[in-house]
């Protein structure tokens, strides 16, 4: 699988990453032998670039990856996890926690302070048992941006000075703070959530043309947008940024799929097609948390694209003009 390189630094990725929020129970549970099976799924097809967090059900996803990892030889892979949220041990009497399908035993506290970041990726490396972080983000700053800001890039420029990691930046949804991020820091590489995709070319207005002009490197997430594009044909209970889809958007997805299909390719295979095309984008990352999905990932993503296609998506006013494309 192509492996490209984050920004000036020397960590590469592969063109397809996985994805560790469903290992956390995103959505719904998962055991530990369908998590090892979909991440062993993930090693067999070439994938070597993984991506996680401490709060993907609040550490498991990060347990999980780095059982795989470890035994791996360490030059194989890349890995990536976050920082912004510490995770604080509690009675674990509640039923499950908030955000995902796991047993309610730690908190999450908000922390972008020097201090918060190094006690996070010392918990981080501890959970995972490995001895390097490879790509380490600011995570979900939405809402604490002038502290991540502050605080926070300080503390992963200084990490990455000092060899601990190899490459820092910023995953979230919001593009315009992740565009203020990459022109008043040195970051190698911003991790966008859901906001260039076939159905929301909203990066395009800023944090694209951003990138292009200080060399930082893109990777495109949640290409599907939690799950209307994961599909040949959008259903009636798909879901949109974690939302149930709207009729616009389901009539604008189905749209998408039809022209898919009339040139004999999927939607999904388009949906991780389509950002890879523009030149800052290094890589897409997909959640997965079953050998099933990752080999039905993997098979869309190694499809050949028509050219015609795109043609066909422009001629419907599906896509941006400004969208690069081939040819």
């Amino acid at each position: 699988m192509r492996r490209n390189r984050l920004g000036k630094s020397d960590v590469h990725v592969t063109e397809l990453g996985f994805g560790g929020g469903p290992l956390g129970g995103l959505f719904e549970a998962v055991d530990d032998d369908t998590a090892a099976r979909a991440l062993e799924a993930a090693w067999d097809s070439g994938i070597r670039y993984f991506d996680t967090s401490p709060h993907y059900g609040i550490g498991q996803s990060e347990r999980r990856v780095g059982a795989l990892l470890r035994g791996r030889p360490r030059d194989a892979w890349t890995l990536s996890t976050k920082v912004g949220r510490v995770l604080v041990p509690q009675d674990d009497a509640g039923p499950k926690d908030e955000a995902f399908e796991v047993a309610a035993t730690h908190r999450r506290v908000w922390d972008f302070t020097r201090d918060g970041v190094l006690r996070s990726v010392e918990d981080s490396l501890t959970r995972m048992g490995v001895d390097r972080i490879d790509v380490l983000y600011l995570h979900d700053a939405e809402e604490h941006f002038e502290d991540a800001l502050r605080d926070g890039y300080p503390a992963l420029a200084e990490l990455r000075a000092q060899g601990t990691v190899g490459a820092i930046g910023a995953g979230m949804y919001h593009s315009g703070k992740l565009t203020r991020l990459v022109e008043e820091t040195d970051v190698d590489v911003v991790m966008l959530s859901g906001r260039y995709t076939l159905l929301d070319h909203s990066a395009l207005d800023d944090l694209l043309p951003a990138c292009e002009a200080r060399g930082v490197s893109v990777l495109a997430a949640s290409v599907f947008n939690s799950g209307v594009l994961a599909t040949p044909r959008p259903s009636d209970g798909a879901t949109y940024d974690y939302e149930p889809a709207g009729p616009r958007t389901l009539e604008h997805a189905r749209r998408l799929a039809a022209v898919c299909e009339a040139h004999g390719v999927t939607l999904p295979a388009v949906a991780m097609d389509f950002p890879l095309h523009n030149p800052v984008v290094a890589g897409v990352v997909v959640g997965m948390c079953s050998a099933e999905e990752v080999r039905s990932n993997t098979e869309a993503y190694g499809r050949t694209v028509p050219a015609g296609l795109w043609a066909g998506l422009r001629g419907e006013g599906l896509l941006d003009a400004r969208a690069p494309l081939p040819g």
